[in-house]
């Protein structure tokens, strides 16, 4: 087992040779932000969705931005708004008078990368459009289906404190998206870094493209021949156990602080998350500290929260805090 495991590393230390310059080229774009870039590249290795949030002004936008022109794939930036329909994600048909059939125009959705910018902007029926994109990876007009290229992922951005005029996200899509991640200011020297290079005429950074899409899919094969311990397969399902019966991990104080646990999507995320943080990290093997630095941003946006913890104003991060601290580690 332990050549197998040396022999899986060395795969990973090879195909995870583009880590470090797609980092740099991110890095000439945005200053700081740290958490969210490497964020961003977990979900470009395992192909899944990802919901910003955090106050306007913290590059949200431009950091997705940076990530697709790394990439040669296609991206599209759709800014949701309350007159947004289906039909302006998905596409529609269109009937041609000459010859008396109904072609296709395929809608933006049809791409590798969607920045679904202010996504709490449109109500329900625009949010839900998006549900067979994301879960599928297909879409259907007109009753034909029409598959989307790989790699696909939504990458969708919230402001957290402007609620007039917003539709709450439906559960069913919430679950969808693999992280939510919360962004914070950046720090005294970052934001100093950041003035200078704004107050000048000449800040046109641009990140160079470094990835080819058929590298990425063939790096998702070497990410799956990681090696995970059926004792930390364990932890993860307790870990999702305790937000769904958490007296049975001897969290009983939490028992009336959640409503709704995570769904069985947080154990397969917490699975394939962690081993991409290992791929990252140059190992090809899973550590529990891969597992519990991704944690918070797989589970917080799966875990509902009663009225009494609202009313003593807990947040999901500090329910699952209190998990993580508890569940014994391997």
């Amino acid at each position: 087992m332990t050549q197998q495991i040396e022999e899986i590393t060395q795969q990973v230390k090879q195909a995870g040779e583009f880590i470090p310059t797609l980092l740099s080229e991110i890095e000439k774009v945005i200053v700081g932000q740290n958490y969210l870039t490497e964020r961003l590249i977990l979900g470009l290795l395992t192909g899944e969705h990802i919901l910003l949030e955090g106050v306007p002004g913290l590059a949200k936008t431009t950091s997705v931005n940076t990530l697709a022109q790394t990439i040669h794939a296609k991206f599209k930036r759709i800014q949701f708004t309350p007159d947004l329909l289906p039909a302006d994600l998905l596409g529609t048909q269109i009937f041609q008078p000459k010859t008396g059939e109904f072609t296709v125009k395929k809608g933006p959705l049809f791409a590798n990368i969607i920045l679904a910018d202010e996504i709490n902007r449109s109500p329900a029926k625009v949010q839900s459009a998006l549900l067979e994109a994301m879960q599928e990876r297909q879409i259907t007009i007109g009753g034909k289906t029409f598959p989307l290229t790989k790699p696909f992922m939504v990458i969708a951005t919230q402001n957290p404190i402007e609620q007039e005029g917003t539709y709450p996200l439906p559960e069913a899509q919430v679950d969808r998206f693999m992280l939510k991640l919360k962004i914070d200011y950046p720090t005294k020297d970052e934001e100093k870094t950041i003035m200078q290079r704004m107050a000048s005429n000449n800040s046109n950074y641009k990140a160079q493209t470094v990835l080819q899409p058929e590298a990425l899919i063939k790096t998702r094969d070497v990410i799956d021949s990681i090696y995970i311990d059926d004792n930390l397969e364990n932890y993860i399902l307790n870990l999702v156990a305790a937000t769904r019966n958490p007296a049975a991990q001897n969290l009983p104080e939490l028992a009336n602080m959640i409503q709704y646990g995570a769904s069985p999507r947080a154990s397969i995320f917490l699975h394939r998350l962690s081993k991409a943080y290992a791929f990252m990290q140059g190992r090809g093997f899973v550590v529990p500290q891969d597992i519990k630095s991704i944690g918070l941003d797989v589970l917080r946006h799966r875990v509902i929260l009663s009225y009494e913890a609202e009313a003593e104003n807990v947040s999901p991060d500090d329910v699952l805090k209190k998990i993580f601290d508890t569940v014994e580690v391997p």
